[in-house]
């Protein structure tokens, strides 16, 4: 008797066995082929390290305050002014950098953690087939004695 049921694979399982989950550090573009878009996003990389931490909130904060006097003396648009284009750009640049790594950070982990349940539900499905296979063996033998016991059992 033949197969009762033909699996065929779906192709999204082969490429998940070859790739890897993608992470922040895969699009950063650093090895990429062109060189000047290496050369920008190493530089941007780099830039992005360095003024993306708190000591560079810290470090802006200060040097907004030297600018804090003069604006106070100059009156109450000053004091917005500086407030909004000084203080405000400078301190809040580096920390939602900060914020923009933990939240990629998270973003990878998420991803890594999906890639990893996806591998997971593959080997399933896959012992699942071999199971089926099984079965529809024990199947084939079932009704293959059925048939010889018909076949030879006398007519009424």
């Amino acid at each position: 008797m033949e197969n009762i049921y033909e699996y065929v694979r779906h192709p999204r399982a082969a490429e998940l066995r070859q790739n890897h989950a993608v992470k922040t550090a895969d699009v950063r573009r650093v090895n990429h082929k062109n060189p000047f878009v290496r050369f920008n996003a190493r530089f941007g990389l780099k830039i992005t390290l360095v003024v993306g931490t708190m000591w560079a909130a810290y470090v802006f904060t200060i040097l907004a305050l030297f600018a804090l006097p003069s604006a106070i003396q100059q009156g109450t648009y000053f004091v917005i002014v500086w407030l909004s284009s000084s203080f405000l750009q400078l301190v809040l640049l580096p920390i939602i950098i900060v914020g923009q790594n933990i939240q990629a950070a998270a973003a990878d982990k998420r991803s890594e953690d999906t890639y990893k349940d996806a591998e997971a539900v593959l080997k399933e499905a896959e012992e699942i087939q071999k199971h089926l296979l099984a079965q529809d063996q024990a199947i084939s033998d079932i009704v293959t004695r059925l048939e010889k016991l018909m076949g030879s059992a006398p007519s009424a």
